[in-house]
C-alpha cells in the first residue's frame, strides 16, 4: 500500500461495497476510511477517531478490535506502548476472498455433500467467460 494512504487501487468500487456490506455498520463505516481515505501507516485508533468525532473514542476503540479479531485489520501491540498500531490485513478483494473461504467452509462443515452438490451444479451453469474469470481470481490467490 502507499506510503501516507491505504487507498492504491482496491479493485474497484463495486469490490469495496460488496466488502463494505459484509461488515456491520461501524466496521463498514471505519473500513471504508481506511480502504479509501489516507491514513498515517500504520494508523491509531486517534487517527480514526479524529475522522468521525461524532462517535464516542471507545466505540472506535472497541470496532477496531472486532475489525482486527476478524482479521480485517492487523494490529501490533507492542508492550510498553500507549497505543496500538494497526494496518489493513489487505484490500477489499483480499478481504471477500477470505470471507468467501471461510463461508464456503462453514456451509461444507454444515450441509456436507449436499453443499458441495450445490456448488457444482453452480460451476457447471458458468458461461465460458465466467469460468476464465474464476481460472484467474483462483490464480492471482
Amino acid at each position: 500500500m502507499p506510503e501516507g494512504g491505504q487507498h492504491a487501487e482496491t479493485g474497484g468500487s463495486f469490490e469495496l461495497e460488496l466488502a463494505l456490506g459484509v461488515l456491520g455498520p461501524l466496521e463498514a463505516r471505519i473500513m471504508r476510511g481506511v480502504w479509501t481515505e489516507p491514513l498515517p501507516i500504520p494508523f491509531t485508533v486517534h487517527d480514526v477517531h479524529e475522522r468521525m468525532p461524532e462517535l464516542a473514542y471507545t466505540t472506535v476503540l472497541t470496532t477496531m478490535r472486532r475489525l482486527s479479531d476478524k482479521g480485517v485489520l492487523d494490529v501490533d501491540a507492542a508492550v510498553g506502548r500507549r497505543s496500538h498500531h494497526y494496518r489493513a490485513a489487505g484490500d477489499p478483494g483480499a478481504f471477500l476472498a477470505a470471507q468467501s473461504d471461510r463461508e464456503a467452509a462453514a456451509v461444507v462443515a454444515r450441509y456436507g455433500d449436499a453443499a458441495l452438490a450445490a456448488f457444482a451444479l453452480r460451476l457447471e451453469a458458468l458461461s465460458p467467460e465466467q469460468r476464465e474469470a474464476l481460472r484467474r481470481l483462483r490464480s492471482s490467490s
